[in-house]
């Protein structure tokens, strides 16, 4: 309801710990309303502050953005978080209404904060309060209990269905398509449409009758330039996407690109094939990814030392590296030059944790499973990049294991959505699974 002077009310945003531990820079992004810290999250982030992943990072910079506050933040006025901001303040009690004891089983962390967002709700009527929470599940107790809940959203995409693919269909004239094969495989802008509008390195299937064509549009030139089905380290692209892919991984000008596809759609094994046919362009060929359990398990349920907890994690990547083998035959000297690299630690895979650290000079650099890092650990990896270096992150932004992501906050549609345009970057969806028939089935109904 407007307040007394005709404006809308201020709103109090209630934040659960999983929020300042994805985004320690949350304080500031409620814009002139105000927020409030349950002391509960508090005490659960002061557990995460010692440790290398990102998570540990965002718990020590979000208790440190809270120290460098000028006003109490323990006063009931709260401390001021800047010029056109609300404020900031701790709440201490979490009264809980008898009625409610019986329905909530248990003393948790969760229920202390809903129960400080239900006491600020009954005591200051006069603003709205909102539980701030990448937990579902709370945001449903929440709102059983007549509270206002809803996810953090700041680094969310606006919509999954509007989320660019890198590609396009263009149907054109026959004189269009024939002069990529008699004109040099470059034609400007304008030979087709000023209509189209295209972004650096986007690509496009032209199309006109039984002729095609595939193209991808130059920036720097103004220009279409063919894409050829070409052969990429003893690997033949399927479809036109794959083509697509293969002409950005082994494009030394495009430092970034981003391979998205549900499974079986050969991301992995391209941007392999890729880095190894550039090989000699890199000191190095990293393959990492996140290791997220399934089923929220611990790696300590596993047998077996550290390295024997983590293979089944790696295991994907050797086994797209053992496809590369295969196309050779184990005689060919490509293939064992695979081994050799291995052995020679100039061809690396790791679980990303480990790269953390690491000086990214010269490499090719690829992050596998990517919809399962938050915006900031995707932000993390690129920031590292050295000289030279080219980073290729894939995944399948309809696959998330992690808990607080989903298909619009995960790490690789937000990468996606903020660097359509970029001159030295480059995306594609592929679209079709390569893997085999029975694959592909399951992929689509089950």
């Amino acid at each position: 309801m407007p307040a007394e002077n005709g404006t809308l009310p201020l709103k109090i945003f209630v934040l659960d710990t999983n929020v300042c531990l994805h985004d320690a820079g949350c304080i500031r992004k409620f814009q002139e309303h105000d927020v409030a810290i349950p002391i509960t999250v508090l005490e659960e982030i002061d557990k995460f502050k010692k440790g290398h992943g990102d998570i540990n990072f965002q718990a020590r910079q979000f208790v440190r953005s809270l120290d460098e506050l000028t006003g109490d933040i323990l006063s009931p006025n709260g401390a001021s978080l800047g010029d056109g901001l609300g404020t900031i303040r701790v709440i201490f009690r979490h009264e809980v209404a008898p009625d409610l004891k019986n329905v909530f089983l248990g003393d948790s962390p969760d229920h202390r904060i809903l129960f400080t967002a239900l006491k600020l709700h009954c005591d200051e009527s006069a603003s709205e309060v909102i539980l701030v929470t990448k937990d579902t599940n709370l945001r449903m107790k929440a709102k059983a209990v007549g509270i206002k809940a809803q996810d953090y959203t700041n680094d969310k995409i606006e919509s999954i269905d509007k989320l660019y693919t890198g590609k396009r269909v263009i149907y054109t004239t026959s004189e269009v398509i024939d002069a990529f094969y008699t004109n040099g495989e470059v034609i400007p802008v304008d030979s087709i449409s000023e209509e189209i509008a295209p972004v650096a390195n986007e690509n496009f299937i032209l199309k006109n009758g039984s002729k095609s064509a595939l193209a991808t549009f130059q920036k720097s030139i103004d220009s279409y330039i063919r894409v050829e089905k070409a052969k990429c380290y003893g690997i033949t692209p399927r479809n036109a996407e794959q083509s697509f892919a293969l002409k950005a991984l082994t494009d030394d000008s495009i430092k970034l690109v981003t391979l998205a596809g549900k499974a079986g759609t050969g991301k992995t094994l391209l941007a392999l094939s890729g880095a190894l046919q550039r090989r000699s362009r890199y000191r190095q060929i990293l393959l990492a990814r996140p290791v997220v359990p399934l089923s929220n398990k611990d790696l300590g349920y596993l047998p077996g030392d550290i390295s024997q907890k983590l293979d089944p994690y790696m295991q994907p990547l050797f086994d797209n590296l053992n496809v590369i083998r295969h196309s050779f035959g184990d005689a060919d000297p490509n293939a064992e030059r695979i081994t050799e690299m291995l052995e020679n630690e100039k061809l690396v895979i790791s679980p990303l944790a480990y790269i953390r650290g690491r000086s990214l000079q010269k490499i090719f650099f690829i992050v596998d499973e990517a919809q399962n890092l938050t915006p900031h650990e995707v932000k993390t990896i690129i920031t590292r990049a050295g000289e030279g270096t080219k980073i290729v992150f894939t995944g399948d932004i309809q696959q998330i294991d992690h808990p607080y992501l989903d298909s619009q906050s995960n790490g690789l549609s937000y990468l996606i959505s903020r660097m359509v345009g970029q001159s030295i970057y480059s995306h594609i969806t592929l679209e079709k699974g390569e893997r085999s028939e029975l694959a592909d089935l399951a992929s689509d109904l089950l």
